[in-house]
């Protein structure tokens, strides 16, 4: 038989491994609720992002039944051809008004979007692309696929952000790109502040809000109706797949963003749309947020019970404003050991080293949503006292 030329990656998996970054896939026997069944144990789920409850709202699944039987499971064909429908459309539309802006632009998920927008955007060397050094990876991505070149600046440094201004004001075009909640530490991006530079060199602001959607702002519409900013950020991007509860991202803006982007944006231009349950289920989802506000409001006290809860016992949750609340343990074999802990003691809580956060910074994340009760959030507390002082991360 001729050699295997994939043999080296046991070599790669056997350092991961090594290096305790090597995690086999945890699998969900059950709905995506507060208390899952994952690989056959029932454990608070601490790891979704699942934060208004509504994978499971009697008003999405039935939209998505309905949706199914009238359209079928799918669009089989890319939205440029014939596979933009009706649903697809009005989905857009309310995004669009639920954001406040001209118009809005649906894609397969929040990681397509950013590098659709970035790619599209950013096409000359003469362009220039700055973006805090905590943003997603799919912003780092589409920062490389971006012609232009790329500055960072230290996470949430204004001055840093000021000089990268000033010495790229030459630029054909400026992009400013930040997250609107960081996904790994839960703290806001200072976007009052950002928006002020940005019109002071006249840079376009983009602002990734996957874990301000449904969170931050009025009924949820995320960090740029949080700070009051409308009409001030270019490009508010969001996922679909967070609080929204499905799955999918899409770009709000101006109507010629959306047209141009039609043209130009590859992960539009060469992937099928959303399957019409998917589309339909997201307008659901919006209707929701506007009519049952009493969601966010139950997360947002979930939340800051939780977090008080792990302060109050000792534990180290870093500069989190937002239900995302790690725990920091600091070596990534020491939050490796948590998570596995926590797990035996009946509480699901996914750890992240790194290179996806700094060495010396690896954790646990947590996430609290709508749908935990109080008895849950007081059985998670309590394993994670437990474990917390087993491993000598509290007293």
């Amino acid at each position: 038989m001729p050699a295997d030329p994939l043999a080296f990656l046991a070599d790669e998996i056997a350092e991961l491994k090594a290096k305790s970054l090597y995690r086999p896939l945890k699998v969900l026997q059950s709905e995506q609720k507060a208390t899952s069944q994952i690989d056959g144990k029932q454990v608070v789920n601490l790891s979704s992002n699942n934060y208004l409850g509504l994978t499971t709202h009697p008003r999405l699944i039935e939209a998505a039944c309905a949706a199914t039987r009238r359209y079928g499971v799918g669009s089989a064909a890319v939205r440029t051809i014939i596979g933009t429908m009706a649903l697809h459309e009005e989905l857009e539309a309310k995004l669009a008004r639920f954001k406040h802006t001209e118009a809005a632009l649906v894609f397969q998920s929040g990681f397509t979007t950013n590098v659709a927008v970035c790619q599209s955007l950013m096409t000359a060397e003469s362009d220039l692309l700055i973006s805090d050094e905590l943003n997603h990876a799919s912003i780092i991505d589409g920062a490389r696929l971006a012609k232009a070149p790329r500055k960072i600046y230290a996470h949430k440094d204004m001055a840093g952000l000021h000089k990268i201004l000033e010495e790229g004001k030459g630029a054909r075009r400026i992009l400013i790109v930040t997250d609107g909640v960081f996904s790994m530490d839960g703290d806001i991006a200072p976007l009052p502040d950002i928006v002020e530079l940005a019109e002071k060199y006249g840079a376009m602001v983009m602002v990734d809000d996957a874990h301000a959607s449904g969170v931050l702002g009025a009924n949820g519409r995320g960090s740029v109706s949080h700070w009051k900013l409308d009409g001030r950020v270019a490009i508010q991007i969001g996922t679909l797949s967070k609080a929204i509860g499905s799955v999918g991202g899409y770009v709000a803006g101006t109507q010629l963003l959306r047209d141009y982007l039609i043209h130009k944006a590859r992960p539009f231009l060469f992937s099928s749309s959303c399957p019409p349950s998917v589309a339909a289920t997201c307008i659901a989802a919006l209707d929701v947020l506007l009519e049952e506000p009493q969601l966010i409001e139950l997360m947002w006290e979930n939340a800051r019970y939780f977090k008080a809860g792990l302060v109050r016992l000792g534990f180290d949750t870093g500069a989190s404003e937002t239900p995302i609340t790690p725990v920091i343990a600091g070596d990534t074999a020491r939050a490796m050991r948590l998570s596995d802990r926590l797990y035996q003691e009946g509480v699901f809580a996914q750890a992240i080293g790194f290179p996806t956060v700094a060495e010396g910074k690896a954790r646990v994340r947590t996430i609290v949503s709508a749908a935990h009760s109080r008895a849950e959030l007081d059985f998670a507390l309590l394993a994670f006292a437990k474990v917390g002082r087993e491993l000598e991360l509290i007293r």
